[in-house]
């Protein structure tokens, strides 16, 4: 039996994760999930790519409060209500979409960790971001995640990877959504439905992998060797099947195509692949 072994969320794009039990499935995505993303003066996202010393910023939640901790900062505790009236276009990849800014105290915060002028920004629900149209339906959404609401992995793809690997990875490299086991490695790439619990999702394309890959989440340093990238790319390209001309690939999007809650442990049922 397929069931989900992890469930992850990023609120803050690019930031650490929280692990949750259960959690709810909306339309942009799991709740909470990366409904917050720094920009510059430019109004571009910002994210590890370029910022690795983001992977040491870790983020909890108290009842509706975030807490930000970060190394040599006092921690920054804030309300996730904690937005001001200012809307602006920000740009996120080829992406232009509408984002409510945060109260100046937050953006210095952020500001004198990075070294430069960042703001954060909350996704504005009221007009929300398209998918992909190549691999989605016309109504489809997405928060500041890269480009899908959710991204799955298989326990057993990690377990493959691994095995090729001098030093192995954990999965918080990939920065999945959600994690199951009791499936061979890889086999997330053949899905096309599947329902957890009584939700259900459409795989729409498998991920492609990025430098930020590179980025080890405990000490935010950049693998010298380029790993796990380099040795992904010896036989995760091309994957049979993919609608996609390049990458280098390791694991599924997903679009939630019904709403409801998921738990740790729930089956995962492949009904399509």
């Amino acid at each position: 039996m397929i069931k989900v072994s992890e469930i992850n969320i990023y609120p803050i794009k690019s930031l650490g994760r929280i692990s949750k039990k259960k959690i709810s499935v909306e339309p942009n995505g799991l709740s909470n999930d990366r409904n917050f993303m720094l920009i510059d003066n430019n109004n571009q996202f910002i994210t590890q790519r370029k910022h690795p010393s983001l992977a040491l910023v870790s983020v909890t939640e108290k009842e509706q409060s975030f807490i930000i901790q970060a190394p040599n900062k006092k921690d920054l505790i804030f309300s996730k209500n904690t937005l001001t009236a200012n809307k602006e276009k920000v740009t996120i990849w080829k992406d232009t979409c509408s984002a409510i800014f945060a109260n100046e105290t937050i953006n210095l915060w952020f500001s004198e960790y990075l070294g430069f002028a960042v703001s954060l920004v909350a996704y504005d629900h009221l007009n929300p971001r398209a998918t992909d149209p190549l691999f989605s339906n016309e109504k489809d959404i997405v928060s500041f995640a890269d480009g899908f609401p959710i991204l799955v992995i298989s326990q057993a793809s990690l377990d493959d990877l691994n095995s090729r690997l001098i030093n192995p990875v954990t999965m918080q490299r990939f920065r999945p959504n959600i994690v199951v086991e009791g499936c061979g490695a890889f086999n997330e790439d053949q899905w096309r439905n599947i329902k957890i619990a009584d939700v259900e999702f459409e795989a729409v394309k498998i991920c492609s992998r990025c430098i930020l890959t590179t980025i080890n989440p405990i000490t935010g340093v950049k693998d010298e060797n380029g790993e796990p990238l380099k040795t992904l790319s010896q036989f995760r390209k091309n994957v049979s099947g993919v609608k996609n001309e390049k990458g280098v690939f390791f694991g599924m999007n997903l679009i939630p195509r019904s709403m409801g809650e998921i738990n740790i442990s729930d089956e995962v049922v492949v009904e399509t692949s």
